[in-house]
């Protein structure tokens, strides 16, 4: 495997931007990934989602029927940090680490996972079964890229999403939910406030409500694999001026739910709140709804595969192959596009790359240079096994 090579890749890719704002988003990056494989004797197929926004296919066929895993990451990053004057596109290395936009989320696991591609075919190929890399687009938003490629009728037998988890193999992550809650009151003169229904005071009564009464029940829906479910309170906004009784105030939340839980739940848990704060407020109108920027069409649901499935079991063994025997398995802490690959296509899966999770998003992104490495290696090394499976 040729290290400097991945490197260049790596450089190449963080050095096209692909945050939204951008034309054609991760049009030049998917192009990038695209010339690297063709090189290589890999041509990929580029299938657009969105005018200039395409997803990136290419796949590795075995000599013979077996297996098919999946390899799959995001093209799509997020914005540089306001107010900082790093350069997020010099793809600087310095100290074993390269820096930059994307490195950790989630450009460096992509590269590691094409050149991890490139060794299998140049070192013979595998066998049987198959391996196909998916770069797709939108993961930070609407996860458009990964809708499209399952309802092109993708499937495969295992799936590999390459976020940060340090190359430690995490077996599932919660269910995602933006939700937001808007209290519409009546506004009346300060001075005269018994006249008014305060859509703010009905907003605090129900952040009490969540605290006192909501998040402590969590514990009785705790999962044996990802733990409790758990609610964030992230924005609040209401009222006009001082003087006012302010008739709108809406709260934005962020609602991680566990296999222990249903969707129907997570909503009826907060319908449950927002009634007895009307019940206290005759004349109060509240409204929930899911934020339109949180997701497409497919729920965003959590993530869990056995700790003894196969392709788990070709993950551990490639890292014993790297001397990594004691390497335990973990949860992801975030959301990622694998809970739809794996509840919607039915394709198990793995969250499994590159990086530290807490440096995503920051001004200071980088990744260990030997990081990137290391994942190619482990990718290649759990393709030979797992495609090898009887």
């Amino acid at each position: 495997m040729d290290d400097r090579e991945t490197l260049e890749l790596l450089r190449a890719m963080v050095k096209a931007p692909s945050y939204p704002g951008v034309p054609r988003q991760e049009e030049a990056m998917a192009r990038v990934l695209d010339a690297y494989l063709r090189r290589h004797g890999i041509p990929g197929k580029l299938a657009e989602v969105r005018e200039g926004r395409p997803n990136l296919i290419a796949t590795l066929e075995g000599r013979g029927p077996g297996p098919h895993l999946l390899l799959c990451g995001h093209m799509d990053t997020v914005p540089p940090n306001a107010g900082s004057s790093f350069d997020f596109f010099s793809a600087k290395v310095e100290n074993g680490r390269m820096s930059g936009r994307g490195t950790v989320d989630m450009k460096g696991a992509l590269a590691a996972m094409a050149a991890a591609l490139v060794d299998i075919r140049e070192s013979g190929g595998i066998a049987a079964g198959k391996v196909t890399l998916a770069a797709v687009i939108d993961e930070e938003m609407e996860s458009l890229g990964a809708e499209a490629l399952i309802r092109s009728g993708f499937k495969a037998d295992g799936a590999i999403i390459g976020e940060p988890t340090e190359n430690r193999v995490a077996i599932g992550h919660k269910g995602l939910e933006w939700l937001e809650v808007r209290f519409t009151g009546k506004a009346v003169h300060g001075s005269m406030r018994e006249e008014g229904i305060d859509a703010i005071s009905a907003a605090a009564h129900f952040v009490s409500l969540v605290e006192k009464d909501l998040i402590p029940g969590f514990e009785r829906r705790r999962d044996p694999v990802l733990g409790l479910p758990a609610l964030n309170l992230g924005t609040i906004r209401g009222g006009q001026q001082p003087s006012m009784v302010a008739d709108d105030c809406r709260i934005q939340l962020d609602r991680r739910w566990v296999t222990t839980e249903t969707i129907e739940q997570v909503f009826d848990d907060i319908e449950g709140l927002l009634a007895q704060v009307r019940a206290a407020r005759p004349g109060l109108k509240t409204h929930l709804e899911r934020m339109p920027e949180g997701m497409a069409t497919m729920l965003h649901g959590p993530l869990v595969i056995d700790p003894g499935h196969l392709l788990v079991r070709a993950a551990q063994q490639a890292l014993e192959d790297v001397g990594q025997r004691d390497s335990p398995l973990t949860v992801f802490p975030a959301w990622t596009d694998g809970a739809l690959i794996s509840r919607e296509a039915g394709i198990p899966t793995i969250i499994w790359g590159p990086g530290e999770l807490k440096l995503a998003h920051s001004a200071e992104e980088s990744v260990p240079v030997e990081d990137i490495f290391l994942a190619a290696r482990l990718y290649a090394a759990a393709a030979r096994r797992f495609t090898a499976a009887p």
